[in-house]
């Protein structure tokens, strides 16, 4: 009778999308952002270890929080964690399932910590008590059911030691200390078996730690280096599983012995390579494998589990994942992903052969004029084949074959990474864009994952090249498909993507009426000399796969790719947001190519969020932020109009530079309020410091130190008043929180950057 329920839900959505395409613009009502880009009702659904309880990521005051509920009394549910203001996304049962755990920044800064709670007396421990630190999980396992390998950075901020910390107590012990890898592997008895790194040349060695000594076991080579990577251990210890591109095209699934050395395939896709894997927590045995070339398919492989996923595929239409497991594989969570409307959540009762509807996501986006995700190909001009998606307004694609009635503007969303790709299912951007009369185009570029080593590998280099060409391509196949009027075509994206959209101005500034930066560089070079420390194992991967910044030749290409070298380019209007605490893309380079275009008279809106980082997390912030992104698209190539009321006044956004939009916010400038905003947790800015000599420095800081002077001084002059304040904050900062054997360095830095700041105000 449930399935039965399940279907006449499915057909009335089905019908009240077919009314909603034969409608007409006026007659489909605007879908309000705070409905797409408001919180979720639910989302992280895990079950209990026991499989008693569930657990659920859902709103406490607008904030998100994490939910535990008794499986037969959802309505019992209660909050076990209390954030009141970036919300929770991440966190996980322990297996003795008395404490759960989650991840929590502060500000954007992307410095996690873990918080353990209990779920008896609701006491929360913090793990990682440690400023300016970075905490990844490494492994949990039920052989130790009480703690978890942690991998904290605090020793060295390159490279992270682990450490077994106990759930209860906060109780940590030094299990690895990490001299120079990018990854550790831990296995169930919470022993380090395998280590990682990248060479200089682009390959990535994988080392075995056996009795405290570390073993080469099998090196990557360069061209298998993005598309092969070894992904956990079996229960024993014994055998770790891969996904492994050597020999082939295609990333398959491999299982290889450690001690022998012996690989075997154990799955190998025709069009895309594995996306994922239903492993059984008790013996390991790969049941069935994902592979996502233009939609999600999963192939079983277990007879074990035919049955159940047979069954439970009668349950939804949508994308199915077998999303958590009880410890004894008696219980499932599952879910359904959509086009055009929210996740459906189940349990699963395997005994009982049986399943019941939990809820979804957002019930609020039920029964909306939702609008379809079309999967297409598009062929670039040097002859590779580009996936990607399509959403038209519901009204113009009455037929349903993803060619409207008539050219529309269309806004190419462009995504991030680059190494990362678009995928099919329920996207609140193409949603929201599509409702307001847009074409919504996102595309699969070269260098786009999950699409082969070729495909992956014949990015490199090709940032403002072939990459972008795969964009230009994907225009024109809209325009000759009659999807898009070619003086209507806006481009937006994030971090890549926000690259991207600048590098769409200032590169080709004819195809594109508007572009529109989120959290994107527009100078490769001090991205690249700004990163974070933990990112120090990836300079190699930069250097072989965009370009080596510490080589002239380097240099001169990084200059070339950079938007802000051909800002007199641009002749079309530039929408920028950007989080004044992004650890990956600083502010400084938004804050450079906005300064750049007002001083050449170039319009341009600048907002920046004083407490977000790479992305805008905060709801309240992403919703204030998109009233500004359709106000400037509907003045530059059209669409409808959802009238700004007062989010902006309910963020924390600063408007820096109006551009020729009228806002209902004031327009502060480069004020000091405005520009290099410490987060809210940062360290008093004005911390009192022993100022270093040169001389004074052992000869390996003295090496650092030039290094980063010889990158300051490569900044126009007419730029430094504006970058360098920003940069003793950060330095002064950074030095309340360094370990000792690096505070010299800083010290003598933030002396140089004050010389400097002060020879310029003169």
């Amino acid at each position: 009778m449930r399935v039965f329920t399940s279907s006449i839900c499915t057909a009335a959505l089905a019908f009240s999308s077919a009314l909603a395409f034969a409608a007409q613009p006026d007659s489909v009502p605007l879908i309000p952002r705070e409905i797409l880009f408001g919180n979720p009702e639910r989302i992280g659904v895990q079950i209990s270890p026991d499989g008693e309880r569930v657990s659920f990521i859902a709103p406490v005051n607008d904030v998100l929080n994490v939910w535990v509920a008794p499986l037969d009394d959802l309505d019992s549910a209660f909050p076990i964690t209390g954030d009141d203001d970036r919300g929770i996304r991440q966190y996980f049962w322990m297996p003795n399932g008395t404490h759960i755990v989650y991840l929590q920044d502060r500000g954007g800064d992307e410095n996690w910590r873990a918080y353990s709670v209990n779920l008896e007396s609701g006491e929360e421990v913090d793990l990682t008590p440690f400023e300016g630190t970075r905490a990844t999980i490494v492994n949990v396992s039920e052989d130790s059911p009480d703690v978890l390998a942690i991998g904290l950075n605090d020793r060295d901020r390159r490279y992270h030691d682990v450490y077994l910390i106990n759930a209860e107590s906060g109780e940590r012990k030094l299990l690895f200390e990490n001299p120079r890898f990018a990854g550790v592997t831990v296995d169930d008895s919470m022993r380090v078996r395998m280590v990682s790194e990248m060479n200089t040349d682009g390959s990535t060695s994988y080392h075995l730690v056996r009795n405290d000594e570390i073993l080469p076991f099998q090196t990557i080579p360069y061209e298998d280096a993005m598309t092969t990577n070894f992904a956990g251990l079996d229960r024993k210890g014994e055998n770790v599983f891969a996904v492994d591109s050597r020999g082939r095209n295609l990333s398959a699934l491999t299982v290889t012995n450690l001690e022998t050395g012996a690989s075997k395939v154990i799955f190998e896709g025709t069009k895309s390579d594995v996306a994922g894997a239903m492993v059984n927590p008790i013996t390991s045995e790969v049941e069935a494998v994902a592979t996502s070339y233009l939609r999600t398919e999963w192939t079983v492989l277990s007879p074990k589990v035919a049955k159940d996923l047979a069954y439970l595929r009668t349950l939804d239409d949508g994308e199915l994942n077998v999303s958590s497991r009880s410890l004894d594989d008696s219980k499932w969570i599952v879910s359904f992903r959509r086009d055009n409307g929210p996740t459906a959540f189940f349990f699963y009762d395997r005994a009982a052969g049986n399943a019941r509807k939990l809820f979804t996501s957002s019930s609020k986006l039920e029964g909306l004029p939702l609008a379809t995700m079309h999967p297409i190909e598009v062929p670039s001009r040097d002859g590779l084949t580009l996936t990607g998606y399509l959403t038209l307004p519901v009204w113009s694609d009455t037929d349903g074959d993803a060619t409207p009635s008539g050219p529309l503007p269309m806004v190419l969303l462009v995504h991030g990474g680059p190494w990362a790709r678009d995928s099919w299912g329920f996207n609140p951007y193409h949603q929201w864009l599509a409702n307001r009369g847009y074409a919504v185009l996102s595309v699969n570029f070269r260098g786009s994952t999950g699409l082969g080593k070729a495909f992956v590998n014949a990015g490199d280099g090709e940032w403002a090249d072939s990459m972008h060409n795969d964009l230009l391509d994907a225009v024109d196949w809209a325009i000759a498909r009659g999807v898009a009027d070619k003086d209507r075509v806006a481009i937006m994206g994030g971090s890549y993507g926000g690259y991207a959209a600048l590098a769409g101005m200032t590169f080709t500034p004819e195809v594109f009426a508007a572009g529109i930066s989120i959290v994107g560089p527009s100078n490769l070079i001090t991205l690249l000399e700004s990163v974070p420390p933990y990112w120090a194992p990836m300079v190699e991967l930069f250097a072989k796969r965009v370009a080596d910044k510490r080589t002239p030749e380097g240099r001169r290409k990084l200059r070339d790719m950079s938007p802000l070298t051909h800002v007199d380019e641009i002749v079309r209007p530039l929408l920028i947001g950007q989080g004044a605490n992004d650890p990956r893309v600083k502010q400084a380079e938004s804050d450079q190519i906005v300064h750049a275009m007002q001083k050449k008279g170039l319009p341009v809106t600048y907002v920046l969020f004083p407490d977000e980082g790479h992305g805008f997390a905060k709801p309240e912030n992403n919703i204030a932020f998109n009233s500004v992104v359709e106000a400037f698209l509907a003045r530059h190539i059209g669409g409808r109009v959802e009238p700004i009321s007062d989010e902006i006044e309910s963020s924390s956004a600063i408007i820096i530079s109006k551009g020729e939009l009228d806002l209902p916010a004031e327009e502060v400038g480069w004020g000091d309020a405005a520009v290099g905003a410490a987060p809210a947790s940062a360290p008093a800015q004005g911390a009192e410091f022993e100022r270093i000599a040169f001389e004074d420095l052992d000869p390996q800081l003295q090496d650092y130190a030039m290094q980063m002077l010889d990158q300051v001084d490569t900044i126009p002059v007419e730029m430094l008043a504006m970058v360098l304040p920003d940069a003793i904050r950060q330095a002064k900062a950074a030095l309340n929180q360094a370990p000792p054997a690096e505070k010299p360095l800083l010290q003598y830095l933030i002396g140089e950057l004050q010389d400097r700041l002060d020879a310029v105000k003169k």
